[in-house]
């Protein structure tokens, strides 16, 4: 019998911010897209999350993802430039920004298709800034864009918001598999799973990152 066709879904923030900070080891996202094709027979995996473009003339309307290797040639500009009129703290946030593509940039060696938006800054009520990506609409969207070119879903999210799209796509015969941190994943989402709800904690030994010296780049961990 053959393997279903199936595509991953990977939601950025959720991952780090419900799996990584709660796990206590950050995850090697080549090991992970090796384990995502090995262990469910996924063919394409979808990374969506977000960065700090820095005033880079991103345009909406033309672009679905931010062209990152335009980015990253920007950043360098605007880093080279600053070099000697920016202040420390100035130059350290810049220098953030660029190895954040960079890490991008690596996932699309490692064969992830990418979904990036801009950050934006929003002003709180009671002062100082939020910022946000939120990537939830996008990925909802692709699931139920593609819905036609799997059999099989593979979502690395606990994120409660994504239940109706899911319901439905098992409701129409699609396979939905759930990876995420159990402690941090919403409840319904659990529910919704059953047996196809994998706990992230279970995975160390398949998804650690170690700092070996085995050419991986040691990645930014909050993405």
């Amino acid at each position: 019998m053959s393997q279903p066709k199936a595509i991953a879904f990977i939601d950025a923030s959720n991952l780090f911010y419900g799996g990584e900070k709660s796990l206590g080891w950050k995850i090697d996202y080549q090991k992970l897209i090796k384990y995502l094709m090995r262990k469910y027979g996924v063919g394409i995996a979808y990374y969506f999350g977000g960065i700090d473009i820095y005033r880079y003339p991103y345009d909406y309307l033309s672009n679905d993802t931010v062209p990152l290797a335009e980015l990253e040639a920007y950043l360098g500009d605007k880093l080279h430039e600053g070099r000697n009129r920016l202040a420390t703290d100035a130059l350290s946030q810049l220098e953030g920004y660029l190895k954040r593509v960079r890490f991008y940039l690596r996932l699309e060696e490692f064969g992830y298709k990418l979904f990036i938006k801009p950050v934006k800054r929003y002003r709180k009520p009671g002062g100082g800034v939020e910022f946000k990506a939120n990537c939830d609409v996008d990925m909802a969207f692709h699931l139920m864009k593609e819905k036609r070119s799997y059999d099989r879903a593979v979502v690395l999210s606990g994120d409660g918001d994504f239940l109706p799209v899911l319901k439905h796509l098992k409701s129409v015969g699609k396979e939905v598999i759930l990876l995420a941190r159990g402690p941090r994943a919403a409840r319904e989402i659990k529910q919704f799973a059953g047996s196809q709800f994998k706990d992230f904690v279970r995975l160390e030994k398949e998804l650690r990152y170690t700092n070996q010296k085995d050419g991986h780049a040691r990645y930014p961990s909050n993405v």
